[in-house]
């Protein structure tokens, strides 16, 4: 029996990952609201081995190093995701890193979360890592594609389009749920789209 892989993202409501630094938009675009704080820390109680791309794994190294306590950066389900076993995928990244448990694998990332899958006793998820994780789609190895999609539009600023680049997936809506009013969350199963079916 294989781990299921999930697919973690944020998104904005026309598909980006982030904002450039000229918007004003705070963390989580400034939406967030304790439903969604609560329902964040609930998915991670649960063990999982996360897996990242190196370029995320920079970010969240980067982003705690430079926050407080209080910040939004150091939420309880951030926190949580910290102690959890990590993978991280990337031929250029040296340790140590302030990060507990972060093991650095170097190789083709479809061959180590294909090896992962088979070996691991607990599910995995990654959380961003978007080049990384499209990859993964496209050699069908992502079950579960969990989209959190905030009430804004980034048409000006964003960056980082989700799934910019992907193929062409067909999509099995598994769950969804309403968040603090506004943010939805939904998960779907990714199936690569054949032509002509």
């Amino acid at each position: 029996m294989t781990a299921t892989y999930t697919f973690d993202v944020f998104s904005s409501l026309d598909g980006y990952g982030s904002y450039g630094g000229d918007g004003d938009w705070g963390g989580y675009w400034g939406k967030q609201g304790p439903e969604l704080l609560e329902h964040r820390l609930a998915s991670f109680e649960d063990e999982h081995r996360m897996v990242f791309g190196a370029t995320t794994f920079r970010q969240f190294v980067a982003m705690l190093a430079e926050s407080t306590e209080e910040s939004e950066v150091r939420d309880p389900w951030v926190d949580r995701m910290r102690t959890m076993p990590m993978t991280v995928v990337s031929s250029t990244l040296a340790g140590p890193f302030d990060w507990p448990d972060a093991t650095v694998v170097s190789g083709d990332a479809v061959d180590i979360v294909r090896r992962l899958k088979e070996e691991s006793d607990v599910p995995l998820r990654s959380h961003g890592s978007l080049s990384l994780n499209r990859a993964l789609m496209a050699a069908g190895l992502v079950d579960r594609l969990q989209i959190t999609i905030f009430p804004v539009i980034t048409g000006r600023t964003g960056t980082d389009p989700v799934l910019g680049g992907a193929d062409d997936f067909d999509l099995e809506l598994l769950e969804r749920r309403t968040l603090d009013g506004a943010i939805q969350e939904l998960v779907y199963r990714p199936t690569l789209h054949r032509s002509g079916r």
